[in-house]
């Protein structure tokens, strides 16, 4: 089981659920969201994820998609697509253990920062991951 949670530890979460989709996403809306160059995510299918202290705020960031943050601190924690119902992206630096889930590529890398150096040796992805 993956546990983790927001800087003020308000707001926590478990996953027990197998981890996929480990990126570093570079996308402008990560970007913002974050206030960081790029993002870390990894996913893990919903219904094997649930917040366990402190329901998170949520930000309908675009017409598909939610993010959720703690309302107190403010850290980043989630990002729901309607797209993708069955899984949850969630931020892998709000891990208590986020060594354990190193990326396993780069995406939407087409927008990414020119000062940004991209992770040798990681598959790039221009836009989206191609095996959704």
């Amino acid at each position: 089981m993956l546990t983790g949670g927001c800087l003020c530890g308000a707001t926590r979460y478990e996953a027990t659920g197998t981890p996929y989709h480990q990126t570093n996403c570079h996308c402008g809306m990560c970007r913002r969201a974050a206030g960081a160059a790029y993002v870390t995510w990894f996913s893990v299918p919903r219904a094997e994820f649930r917040f366990t202290a402190a329901t998170p705020a949520a930000y309908r960031s675009s017409a598909h998609a939610t993010r959720r943050f703690c309302a107190t601190c403010g850290t980043p924690l989630s990002f729901e697509s309607d797209k993708h119902q069955d899984e949850i992206d969630v931020t892998t630096c709000s891990l208590d253990t986020p060594e354990a889930l190193p990326p396993a590529d780069q995406t939407r890398t087409a927008t990414r920062l020119p000062w940004v150096t991209l992770e040798p040796g990681l598959p790039t992805f221009p836009e989206a991951r191609t095996n959704r």
